[in-house]
């Protein structure tokens, strides 16, 4: 991320035609949000004088205390590569933290609640934490009114190319949109499943890093419709086929360098990387409802589609829910494989973060890793190696996180609140609907 100052933005913004500015922050429910104005507004955004109704956003505050304010991070100006219709302007951004009017970062906001968490670990001694994320997507054709179909754009797998992969300049265009808006690019290519892509890039700290998923999910969908594709980061679109995840790469660093290292080691992981997989382990089942928030998750998180379900750790093996690949030096990281795109990225990393701390806090002992194949494992192989299993629906997800007081603590009352009431309420609708596989199975047979 460039540093930037208040005199150098207002100068690009006069040089680049900049007529409107987004300001952008994110829900509870991970869905970005934005108050555009003129850049005629520019200074005053930039004096954190820009008000909003906070009682509109889901998860936030009630009618009676919606007074919002918004700070924008001038570290996230960012002008974006299209103009406006028969105009040479531009827009521009920026992502900012919500505020209440007495100064005070809103305890609603997740990008203001991950730095609450952020300041915990640097009290542990620890100066960074960096994500790389894994983000993963279909492609479906628009039909003739615009509107998304249901008809894939591909029927392409693993590392296909054109033709059969027939979204690759779509791929293309949203790598060149990215890399222009200042992404390091590390790999593009079709993912398992049919209409499925994956686009990485280097990780970043953990507040940027939340802050480029949210450029990237923005990104993705515009330049997908210009191509006529509707993009979805919803994790299980068809049965049958694999589900969309968005793999965590974590590492967490001090004054010396990456911690999970340690070059006298036999396999290069330090006790402060077992003791940080270890928390992830022990509170995983309770922040799944965060990494897994809507009720589609639990449709991908099955045995069979390479999404973990059990709750194990290994090296070069994929099937456990954490993996530590095999780069070591400050490249040596923990991949938390069951987190998929519709999680909040600053909620997903502060309960991870918040988990891992734990057992780096209470010295907790990880168990030894499981380097088969746990999807070829009896019931009675996985008991023998107390390997347990993800929750399988978001009610029993959301029943996990009710009980678990460091989760809880991660989030704060407030989001912890809004977030449960919010996923009961999915819940409450989804167990009264009646499902298609429901009319077929039953409606003629009774």
């Amino acid at each position: 991320m460039t540093s930037q100052t208040r005199e150098a933005i207002l100068k690009e913004a006069k040089e680049e035609n900049v007529r409107f500015l987004r300001l952008m922050f994110t829900d509870i429910d991970g869905v970005i949000k934005n108050v555009e104005v003129p850049i005629s507004q520019l200074e005053k955004v930039m004096d954190n004088e820009m008000a909003f109704d906070g009682s509109s956003i889901d998860g936030f505050v009630e009618i009676d205390e919606s007074d919002m304010k918004l700070h924008p991070d001038l570290d996230t100006w960012l002008i974006f590569p299209w103009e406006l219709n028969g105009d040479n302007g531009k827009i521009a951004r920026f992502i900012c933290d919500v505020y209440i009017p007495e100064g005070e970062p809103f305890q609603g906001d997740p990008r203001s609640n991950l730095k609450r968490v952020l300041k915990e670990m640097e009290a542990h001694g620890f100066t960074e934490f960096n994500l790389g994320p894994e983000p993963e997507f279909f492609l479906f054709k628009l039909d003739e009114n615009g509107r998304p179909s249901h008809t894939l754009n591909d029927q392409g797998g693993y590392f296909d190319l054109a033709p059969t992969e027939l979204a690759e300049n779509c791929r293309r265009d949203i790598v060149l949109e990215l890399e222009h808006l200042g992404f390091d690019i590390e790999a593009s290519h079709h993912e398992n499943a049919p209409g499925q892509h994956e686009i990485d890039w280097k990780y970043a700290s953990a507040v940027e890093a939340c802050d480029n998923i949210q450029t990237f999910k923005l990104i993705v969908k515009t330049v997908a419709r210009k191509h006529g594709l509707h993009a979805t980061f919803m994790p299980k679109p068809f049965e049958g086929i694999s589900g969309s995840g968005m793999h965590f790469n974590m590492s967490l660093f001090n004054e010396e360098g990456n911690v999970f290292f340690d070059p006298k080691s036999e396999d290069g992981l330090s006790t402060v990387a077992y003791q940080f997989i270890a928390g992830l382990l022990n509170h995983a089942k309770a922040y799944t409802a965060i990494c897994n928030p809507i009720v589609n998750s639990y449709k991908r998180l099955t045995p069979g589609f390479e999404a973990p379900v059990y709750v194990a750790w290994s090296g070069t093996n994929r099937s456990p829910l954490v993996r530590v690949p095999s780069s070591r030096g400050n490249s040596t990281r923990v991949e938390l494989r069951s987190v998929d795109p519709t999680a909040n990225p600053y909620l997903a990393l502060a309960v991870l973060l918040k988990a891992g701390l734990d057992g780096i806090e209470k010295a907790k002992t990880a168990p030894s890793p499981i380097n088969q194949n746990i999807y070829d494992m009896s019931q009675m192989e996985r008991m023998e190696n107390n390997i347990g299993t993800l929750p399988k629906s978001l009610k029993e997800a959301i029943d996990q996180l009710k009980e678990n007081e460091t989760m809880i603590d991660a989030l704060g009352q407030h989001i912890f609140d809004r977030f449960i009431a919010a996923k009961e309420t999915d819940w409450a609708n989804y167990a009264m609907s009646v499902s298609q596989w429901e009319t077929d199975r039953y409606f003629e047979l009774y």
